[in-house]
């Protein structure tokens, strides 16, 4: 007898993530910003009208892996933080279908130029938030 494969249903990605997990298990499920299970990774796309929704005043930083972040529609700048006191931010243009990989460990922000959809690939776990107002200008 041949075992029944379900239906697939539809995934709101601006909704919902897709968690990919070690085994390779792919489920939808809630969006987490800064904790996942261990060793498994978050698809998840974003509306985003205001600075405040892509958290611009926030230096964020996974300690696991890289992050795959893509401009689905809109623009955006994207920041590093300097690696010395001295160096200044500057900012990188990501426009519709272009994407940027953030080094693992590597501090990172961005500020937008108007509604934008982004699609973000990265583990959560470990996931690290700092205020930039507060953050020392080093990738510690």
């Amino acid at each position: 007898m041949t075992a029944l494969t379900p239906t697939p249903t539809p995934i709101d990605l601006f909704s919902a993530a897709v968690h990919v997990g070690p085994d390779g298990g792919v489920t939808a499920g809630e969006r987490r910003m800064t904790e996942g299970r261990p060793g498994s990774w978050q698809l998840a796309a974003f509306h985003a009208a205001t600075d405040a929704e892509v958290h611009a005043d926030h230096w964020e930083m996974h300690p696991a892996a890289d992050e795959l972040v893509c401009v689905l529609s809109g623009a955006v700048r994207f920041f590093l933080r300097p690696q010395a006191p001295d160096e200044p931010q500057e900012p990188v243009t990501l426009t519709s279908g272009t994407a940027v990989v953030v080094p693992r460990g590597r501090w990172h922000r961005m500020e937008i130029d108007g509604p934008v959809r982004l699609l973000s690939l990265s583990p959560r776990e470990g996931t690290r938030l700092e205020p930039v107002a507060a953050a020392p200008s080093d990738d510690g």
